[in-house]
């Protein structure tokens, strides 16, 4: 485990997207404030121009939007093949399914996280499929996205031969609340005998209960670039409302860690939650599930969907790829 030093700092194109921004007053953001602020920063993360920041799709993959309807909701899902000629033919046993969840809590959608996730799709080769989950708002605290999460990946699941994926090789793979969602979703899996075979966790938030200001990362980097304490306060407020049990949220306290999928936990060094994704690996490890910790110093929060400006992105993206590629073998 590398040690952060109070010198280490963002990579320069961090700096300069930070110094000229502006940050929201999140303690003053109404539901309506809210609302206008995840439109517009997904409108613009969903641009053309942000690919400069969010990285360019691998050519090696088709990516696609589809209507998926589940109980009492319909929700898109984005969905990234290998094209054909790079392994988009799955033959009789399918191809490996990834489902993916990306972060941002109350803002954030799949298209941000298209480099990465057609980088996978074309490499591995795999049919990954992002959920476009209900975002946090006062209405819509944190379990509605761990249901689009899990009502997903059922849904696959149970239609593989439509997917063209083979059900025995899967995987989970979330981005910050995102890596909150897969957790909790592989934990559901092994409760319901769904087999997984890995869960990839980026920079994890994973303890939502009255500690989880209280990790020494939180103090060291309440003010980063990417993520503030303000920031977590308010998706906090969101995902545990009043009357909401904060452990049946969090699966740093959940009841049994056993018996899970094996993890990747990715940890980026300038990121307030670099502790939780450190406690959620040693806590698995404690539980007898495999989990294997890598630290990017240097690296800041959700530097996954910033690899324009983020260099150690390449190296997660590789590790990850790694790490699926010999879990989905065979």
């Amino acid at each position: 485990m590398s040690e952060v030093t109070g010198t280490e700092r963002p990579p320069l194109g961090i700096r300069l997207l930070h110094a000229l921004g502006k940050e929201p007053d999140w303690s003053a953001m109404t539901a309506e404030k809210l609302v206008a602020y995840s439109d517009a920063e997904n409108r613009k993360r969903a641009s053309r121009l942000a690919r400069v920041i969010t990285g360019f799709p691998d050519r090696g993959a088709t990516i696609e939007w589809q209507e998926m309807a589940l109980p009492g909701r319909d929700l898109r899902v984005r969905v990234y093949r290998p094209s054909p000629g790079r392994g988009g033919g799955a033959g009789r046993a399918g191809l490996p399914l990834v489902l993916h969840v990306h972060g941002g809590g109350f803002v954030g959608t799949a298209v941000q996280s298209d480099w990465v996730n057609s980088h996978l799709a074309a490499r591995l080769p795999a049919v990954v499929v992002s959920v476009e989950h209900r975002l946090l708002d006062p209405e819509t605290p944190l379990p509605a996205a761990v249901d689009d999460g899990w009502d997903v990946l059922q849904r696959v699941v149970r239609h593989a031969a439509q997917w063209g994926i083979d059900p025995a090789r899967t995987a989970v793979f979330g981005e910050s609340t995102g890596s909150m969602v897969t957790a909790l979703v592989a934990i559901r899996a092994r409760e319901s005998d769904l087999p997984l075979r890995a869960q990839v966790l980026v920079n994890p938030v994973v303890d939502l209960t009255s500690t989880m200001f209280e990790h020494a990362s939180i103090t060291r980097h309440a003010h980063s670039p990417t993520l503030t304490v303000p920031q977590m306060r308010l998706l906090h407020r969101f995902a545990v409302p009043p009357g909401t049990d904060p452990r049946a949220m969090s699966p740093l306290y959940a009841d049994d860690l056993s018996g899970l999928a094996p993890a990747l936990v990715v940890v980026p060094t300038i990121d307030p939650l670099a502790d939780h994704g450190r406690s959620y690996a040693e806590a698995l490890r404690a539980a007898g599930t495999p989990a294997r910790l890598t630290e990017h110093p240097g690296a800041t929060h959700a530097f996954l969907s910033m690899p324009g400006v983020v260099p150690q992105a390449k190296a997660a993206r590789a590790e990850i790829a790694e790490f699926l590629r010999v879990a989905l073998a065979g």
